[in-house]
């Protein structure tokens, strides 16, 4: 969702609306919209481990989708990946799409990197994108939808140190990967520049080949529980579904000071609107934005209007590919400085490191 209003607007944009979505079975479905103009596009999507229902990444691509559906009239089939499966899953699951005729093809996560360079090479006719992941080795018909994370943790990271009472924050990330890690330098090097000499935990879930770190609410939970009980007060989990462990843990655990309160931060979509986190969203006290909805449906739209999108596309701060949401409320007493840094980082003068520090 690309605006030309303010500033101000395009960043902390907390009515960005992505609404969420039931939790869909592991069987691909093959849908239609009701409003179909005819416009014979057959779109196949293929999602990261979670699927719909994870409340953050899968969800927000599979917003994209529904809105081009709803919007051109496609055709749509959608398919789940399973935890710890093998990348010859994955080659199945993209020829299988390829064989009932869905062009192009979208590739949820870094995960499907590989499967989606060989799939392609073997179907030159096909167009695929894939989310969050590039090669220099890979075919003209693939496009990358990539996304500055780092700029908005960077944000998180300044909200994160502006409201800890105590000095003492928390990231937790699903997978040790290049991705998250540029989540986890974004958040330290924006914290730091409030509080040059804050406390911050950081704890993986897992490391690649296990992607279960992204799956594990339990495993989030307890990361989460294990940062409070050292003293962080506000909790930043890039991990996934496991993330909804980690706001779980942060809201349904006593502030140690009575008064204080434990904050968590959202991540990908503007997790205090998630229907399945509102028991829990008055202790989010913002979400890092990462609207994979926009480029999915930008994607789809160049398809169908004959321009595709090619190469690799980068949506960040400037183009409302990422932000910060307002939901709540809870950051709007340090609005100015969000804002001065969101000048700063479009400008240049700032730039959000994309490698955490050494320790």
């Amino acid at each position: 969702m690309r605006r030309s209003v303010k500033l101000a607007a395009v960043v902390l944009s907390g009515s960005l609306g992505i609404a969420s979505l039931a939790a869909c079975g592991a069987k691909s479905t093959d849908t239609a919209s009701s409003s179909a103009s005819g416009s014979g596009l057959k779109v196949g999507m293929a999602y990261d481990v979670g699927g719909r229902g994870d409340q953050g990444f899968n969800d927000s691509a599979a917003a994209g989708l529904d809105k081009a559906k709803a919007d051109f009239g496609i055709q749509a089939s959608e398919a789940d990946a399973k935890p710890g499966e093998a990348d010859s899953d994955k080659q199945t699951r993209l020829e299988s799409l390829v064989s009932a005729g869905y062009n192009p093809i979208i590739a949820v996560g870094f995960v499907y990197q590989a499967t989606v360079e060989k799939v392609a090479k073997e179907h030159p006719n096909v167009r695929f994108a894939i989310i969050d992941s590039d090669s220099p080795t890979q075919p003209s018909n693939v496009t990358s939808l990539e996304f500055t994370e780092q700029q908005s943790s960077y944000l998180a990271g300044i909200a994160a140190a502006s409201k800890s009472k105590d000095g003492h924050i928390g990231f937790i990330g699903g997978v040790q990967s290049e991705l998250i890690k540029k989540f986890e330098a974004g958040y330290k090097a924006g914290a730091k520049s409030v509080n040059p000499n804050i406390i911050i935990d950081t704890t993986y879930l897992t490391t690649p080949p296990d992607f279960t770190g992204f799956t594990d609410p339990a495993k989030g939970k307890a990361a989460a529980q294990g940062q409070i009980d050292d003293g962080a007060d506000v909790i930043y989990a890039a991990a996934g579904a496991s993330g909804t462990g980690a706001i779980q843990a942060v809201a349904t655990t006593p502030a140690p000071t009575k008064g204080d309160q434990l904050w968590a931060i959202g991540v990908d979509t503007d997790q205090a609107r998630q229907s399945a986190l509102a028991a829990y969203s008055s202790h989010i006290l913002t979400s890092a934005l990462k609207n994979v909805n926009t480029a999915v449906y930008n994607y789809i739209q160049s398809v169908k209007n004959g321009q595709p999108l090619t190469g690799i596309q980068r949506f960040d701060l400037k183009s409302g590919g990422v932000g910060l949401a307002t939901t709540g409320g809870h950051i709007d007493d340090i609005a100015d400085k969000i804002q001065q840094a969101t000048q700063a980082i479009i400008a240049g003068t700032i730039t959000p490191p994309t490698t955490p520090p050494a320790n």
